[in-house]
């Protein structure tokens, strides 16, 4: 069944360089008015726990959009991979992409989701969610095949899961969506909850 577009009389930015957040929003039938990257230092604060920091990244990073959209509903996000309390990095190289996904060899981990939304009146809104994902064990194969494919490069945990390392996924629970970039459900019902919809909305 088509999903029909989401209407706003209300712009709406996406604060995000991250492709793969447009195209899931678009899926949905939310096709933001604009995008405008905010682009912030994203490093971890010293003992900050990974939950918190995801959360603390949306925020700062709609608070620098709305400064330049005011009036508008401003979206952002930002995924963190966790083993343990350990943030793994947006991998660089190959080098990080061999360190991260050695680690997630045949264990767990979470991936959390950090949303924020400021309403056209201003006022902040966020939420977290978690998703658990358990990769199998890999060989070494395995994990130099994936390296060669460079699908890795700038990926939170040096994977990305809508590509061919979903063949590495065992387990999961949770939001599927949130592992991609941003999950789905819990923005639109943020979105829709603060008056961002229309006669036509899902």
């Amino acid at each position: 069944m088509a999903v029909s577009t989401l209407v706003a009389k209300t712009p709406l930015i996406l604060a995000s360089a991250s492709p793969r957040r447009l195209e899931l929003l678009e899926r949905i039938g939310i096709h933001p008015n604009e995008v405008d990257p905010p682009h912030i230092n994203e490093s971890p604060l010293c003992n900050e726990k990974p939950a918190d920091h995801a959360l603390r990244l949306a925020r700062e990073k709609a608070g620098i959009v709305h400064a330049r959209h005011q009036g508008c509903f401003i979206l952002a996000a930002d995924t963190v991979i966790a083993c343990g309390r350990r943030i793994l990095p947006k991998a660089g190289d190959t080098a990080q992409a061999l360190s991260c996904l050695e680690l997630l060899s045949g264990r767990r981990h979470r991936v959390l989701g950090g949303v924020c939304i400021i309403d056209p009146e201003g006022t902040l809104h966020s939420l977290r969610v978690t998703t658990i994902v358990a990769f199998k064990r890999l060989t070494g194969g395995e994990i130099a095949s994936y390296l060669e494919s460079d699908e890795w490069r700038d990926k939170a945990g040096g994977y990305a899961i809508q590509g061919r390392a979903e063949a590495f996924v065992r387990f999961i629970n949770g939001s599927y969506s949130n592992v991609v970039g941003l999950p789905l459900f819990e923005t639109h019902t943020l979105l829709a909850g603060l008056g961002y919809s229309g006669e036509n909305a899902p």
